[in-house]
């Protein structure tokens, strides 16, 4: 857990972090649209739904660049009295934004699927089709590569989730592509299908982004409590820790727990030991923002049992 922090965290300063998510954003968000342009305009011109769908859902990622822009502003305010814990969670709800959009889209497609299964229409596929899906298709994976990547690095939730989206991007550009060689081959009911798998895609990647971050919102344990205890067993004078809780994203951990110490400890000793672990818990883990360290006596250890 330790070394998978670290690498989320390595990337960049607290004070650089914001302007490389909006940064990383902004180019991104640049080339979702190219694409969907590209995409929505030719599928038109050949009558594919499967196209179109796809065009959408690179409409719909470009959208959640947008709604990603406004939370990481959002997320970058700094600390005041209303929130304490600052709003880095701000990133993760318009993560969740993205997730319901996803959604959207995702019923919008089977609409339009059941529509053309309906209406049974042949789309007019030539050889533009395939160079403007091709074409689509390599920026798509060169912008979820660069956006994974960065996200990664710099331990950004909006930057991970929306590239989860582009991802799906691909596989569903390439499902357009076998579409439109099956309608060659005499199957035309096979672009109503893949607008179908399409929908489904984006259902999936919204999921996974709905239980990435409900991890945060729910606060769910960050950190295994035998790693912040080996670390706070290292200090001096810590006799035992116990009830520990970790919760936050991996650039933001709150940490409290219970330390025991000697009986006769003085509290000048026991404030030292306090600013001594949660100097050592920021060294082993660089996502910690907040660590809080309750004091008692090892004598009380018989009679507070966790």
């Amino acid at each position: 857990m330790h070394d998978h922090l670290t690498s989320h965290l390595n990337g960049c300063s607290p004070e650089q972090y914001p302007g490389e998510v909006r940064k990383t954003l902004w180019v991104v968000l640049g080339l979702n649209w190219l694409v969907a342009v590209f995409k929505l305009f030719f599928g038109a011109a050949v009558h594919s739904a499967s196209m179109v769908a796809d065009g959408y859902h690179s409409l719909a990622d470009g959208s959640s660049n947008i709604i990603g822009l406004f939370g990481i502003r959002l997320a970058a305010r700094p600390k005041d009295t209303d929130h304490p814990y600052g709003h880095k969670k701000y990133e993760t709800f318009a993560a969740v934004f993205i997730a319901f959009l996803l959604f959207v889209v995702c019923l919008q497609i089977l609409h339009g699927g059941l529509e053309r299964l309906r209406t049974r229409e042949v789309p007019e596929i030539n050889w533009i089709s395939f160079v403007v899906m091709a074409g689509t298709t390599i920026v798509n994976i060169v912008v979820m590569t660069y956006e994974y990547a960065k996200g990664r690095r710099i331990g950004s939730d909006i930057l991970v989730s929306d590239s989860l989206h582009t991802r799906a991007d691909i596989f569903t550009s390439v499902s357009v592509v076998v579409a439109f060689i099956g309608i060659k081959l005499g199957f035309p009911l096979l672009d109503a299908i893949v607008a179908g798998v399409i929908a489904v895609f984006i259902g999936f990647s919204a999921v996974r982004i709905l239980r990435s971050t409900s991890a945060v919102l729910c606060d769910t344990a960050v950190l295994k409590d035998e790693e912040i205890e080996r670390v706070v067993m290292g200090v001096m004078g810590v006799r035992r820790c116990h009830r520990i809780r970790t919760r936050g994203r991996a650039d933001d951990i709150h940490i409290d727990l219970h330390v025991l110490a000697r009986d006769r400890t003085t509290l000048v000793h026991a404030h030292d030991m306090s600013v001594a672990i949660e100097e050592e818990l920021r060294r082993h883990f660089p996502g910690v923002t907040d660590v809080v360290v309750h004091m008692e006596p090892l004598s009380s250890e018989n009679h507070d049992k966790d």
